[in-house]
């Protein structure tokens, strides 16, 4: 029996607004990625993933432009430095897919994996992409704990496992157990959030203090 597919082609239509986005920035910027960002993974592969991010969508002139989530824009900064500190990740960040930073035990995916206009996916497509990320999710046979990078990241990755939203709601650094995983949200680590005091550094790192010990309590 043929699996569910994890991530969408390169032209994937599914989604015609986001396709037709995509098609006027391959136009405007052809040296651009300007297709779904596939999810980033370990070089150990699905086996070693214990741990999993999930975020929105792709930046525009982020993970749309560089292929790879949250490269090239400022979230990425504070994401891959936090991963860094707890060995989720090692090498060097440098904002660009080539500068050798490698995942350990983390993955990373976003809910939505085609850049949005205004970076704001409609419910419709949400709801379209995961039939992506449910597969995404049950990809990784050792997965322990996830962490969901803002609302509707949580929000659809509850639904993605089978359950209500209304019974984990999203809460910064609440933890959950979801059929059978560990989930913990987090403010999603936006420039936005983070220069207006939504979200600090501190409180960015205690969650994944938390998660990566969930993840591997031998780690820390």
């Amino acid at each position: 029996m043929m699996q569910p597919a994890t991530e969408p082609c390169r032209d994937c239509a599914l989604c015609p607004r986001l396709h037709d986005f995509i098609a006027e920035w391959r136009i405007r910027e052809p040296d651009w990625f300007n297709a779904p960002v596939p999810t980033l993974l370990p070089p150990g592969g699905r086996e070693s993933v214990r741990l999993l991010v999930v975020g929105l969508a792709p930046g525009l002139r982020g993970a749309n432009r560089t292929g790879r989530p949250f490269t090239g824009d400022y979230a990425g900064d504070l994401l891959y430095r936090t991963l860094i500190r707890f060995g989720l990740a090692k090498g060097e960040y440098h904002a660009r897919p080539d500068d050798g930073l490698e995942l350990t035990s983390a993955a990373i995916t976003n809910a939505v994996r085609c850049v949005p206009p205004e970076n704001k996916p409609t419910p419709a497509e949400i709801n379209t992409c995961r039939n992506f990320l449910a597969p995404t999710l049950a990809s990784f046979p050792n997965l322990r704990i996830i962490v969901t990078l803002g609302t509707i990241a949580h929000q659809s990755t509850v639904k993605a496992l089978g359950q209500r939203v209304a019974a984990h709601p999203f809460k910064h650094g609440a933890q959950y157990v979801v059929s059978g995983l560990d989930l913990m949200p987090s403010y999603h680590c936006s420039r936005y959030n983070t220069n207006t005091g939504v979200l600090t550094e501190a409180m960015f790192v205690d969650v994944f203090a938390r998660a990566a010990e969930r993840a591997d309590p031998n780690r820390l």
